[in-house]
């Protein structure tokens, strides 16, 4: 049993909860909690951490495992709440291909420009997954997918949809044209999103929360689309936009009154 955070792979662990840069470098993430523990692909699993409590309550979901026991202590020192649930996991990092996302038949996704709260992208691709997205585009300076609160707020959609990183959301926008995907930008300006149609190859992007997409980035968009709002709200929440605008699409795609 593990029973100082002076271990080697405990310091380890601490980095890559601390730092998005050493879960590149190292191309490990973390996984913490009974629920998140039991969607991880087995192919993806890299290393296991309990408690010997946990281990010994639920050990028929470790057949087959190495387990590393760690002291109550430790395991509070490597979660990432308050209260660790007591299993806790490193995963290798997906591989996935933007022309690989981009041939797909009639696709429907969403690009995001920025985006910087870990709940908001966790949600997003939660409720993506949802309404049957095929992937998430991400601007390279949006939050890190891998950060430990937006992994447990996928509650597991991050091992199931597909998302890339890229330098350029303009060249994104200009491929999708080309490949006859429709490119909406959700925007104070636009018309009502119910008026449109997304049976066809379908990408919505979506800006940053302070500020919305970018000017160039509108401008580069074929159209502009809104959420027609009462009161004196002026725009809603990403995740919440995100999610009327693809369970529209879906509802479009299933022909559903």
């Amino acid at each position: 049993m593990i029973t100082t955070t002076q271990n080697k792979q405990i310091k380890q662990i601490i980095k890559l909860k601390k730092s998005a840069r050493e879960r590149r470098k190292q191309e490990l993430f973390l996984v913490e909690g009974i629920r998140m523990f039991t969607e991880i692909p087995e192919e993806y699993l890299y290393k296991v951490y309990a408690s010997e409590d946990f281990y010994n309550e639920h050990r028929v979901i470790f057949e087959h495992m190495d387990v590393e026991l760690v002291s109550p202590q430790v395991m509070k020192e490597i979660s990432d709440t308050m209260t660790p649930q007591g299993v806790f996991a490193l995963v290798k990092m997906m591989k996935y291909s933007l022309e690989d996302l981009l041939e797909q038949e009639k696709p429907l996704f969403l690009v995001l420009e920025n985006l910087q709260d870990p709940g908001n992208l966790g949600t997003i691709l939660r409720t993506g997954e949802g309404a049957g997205i095929n992937g998430v585009i991400m601007s390279h300076d949006t939050v890190d997918i891998y950060n430990p609160k937006v992994t447990r707020s996928t509650m597991g959609s991050i091992f199931r949809v597909p998302f890339v990183y890229v330098d350029d959301l303009l060249e994104v926008a200009e491929t999708m044209k080309q490949k006859n995907i429709i490119t909406y930008a959700a925007h104070l300006n636009g018309t009502d999103y119910t008026k449109e149609d997304y049976q066809k190859g379908t990408a919505f992007f979506i800006g940053n929360e302070g500020n919305g997409l970018t000017d160039k980035l509108t401008d580069k968009v074929q159209k502009k689309i809104k959420i027609p709002m009462c009161g004196k709200v002026e725009s809603l929440n990403a995740a919440m936009a995100s999610g009327l605008l693809v369970y529209e699409a879906r509802r479009q795609r299933q022909g559903v009154d």
